[in-house]
């Protein structure tokens, strides 16, 4: 475990309060995430609020098969909403969660965590925020995969990705296949048709993203 850069959580975290700050610096303990690597995974018992510091976070659910169903990204200066609710309730955990790039992340116990919703007012609106947010990203991920064509969907899929990590999509054809649950040849047609239009340029190793609002 690493110690906690006092000004590095004051940059992410400006809307909590000094002494709650203090608390935290003083008995929360930081991660890190190599790329690739789970900071969360199903089944697992979560003992500890997670904050991302740094990096970038993918939340997931996973299937028997290993088919991904991709439920929204963290960015730094936000907080895992499943995670405090699995704290909270001393309940395993329903999704996985695992590091895009390489990630620094808080761990809050969860004691603290609870104490802290009656202690601060800042953490108790924080954590409303964090609940709100990512019910709405999963309305509109429900909405994506509901009431939507794939063709749509790889839009709405882009759109998100380029919001958390910028313009050029270091993904494969067949891991976006694999988290919109379709198959590799779909994916690569939809793609060129993309290209076709000027909305993006497939390289060998990466999508890059010009205006998805062309199309």
């Amino acid at each position: 475990m690493e110690i906690l850069d006092k000004e590095i959580v004051l940059k992410q975290f400006p809307q909590l309060e000094q002494p709650l700050l203090d608390e935290l610096l003083a008995q929360s303990t930081l991660k890190e995430v190599e790329e690739g690597e789970e900071a969360m995974r199903t089944g697992q018992y979560i003992k500890s609020t997670i904050l991302l510091l740094s990096g970038l976070l993918k939340v997931y659910r996973e299937d028997d098969e290993g088919n991904e169903f991709l439920m929204y990204y963290l960015e730094p200066g936000s907080a895992c909403a499943l995670s405090m609710m699995c704290t909270a309730r001393n309940e395993q955990s329903q999704i996985k969660a695992k590091a895009v790039t390489r990630s620094e992340v808080i761990l809050v116990p969860s004691h603290l965590s609870e104490m802290w919703l009656g202690k601060y007012k800042t953490w108790h609106n924080f954590v409303i925020a964090s609940y709100r947010q990512r019910f709405e990203e999963l309305l509109q991920t429900l909405d994506s995969v509901a009431f939507k064509g794939l063709d749509e969907r790889l839009l709405f899929y882009l759109k998100r990705h380029v919001k958390v990590s910028g313009k050029e999509v270091r993904l494969s054809h067949q891991q976006i296949a694999d988290e919109l649950n379709s198959s590799r040849e779909v994916i690569s047609r939809l793609l060129k048709k993309l290209e076709q239009t000027g909305a993006i340029t497939l390289h060998r190793n990466y999508i890059e993203v010009h205006d998805l609002d062309v199309v």
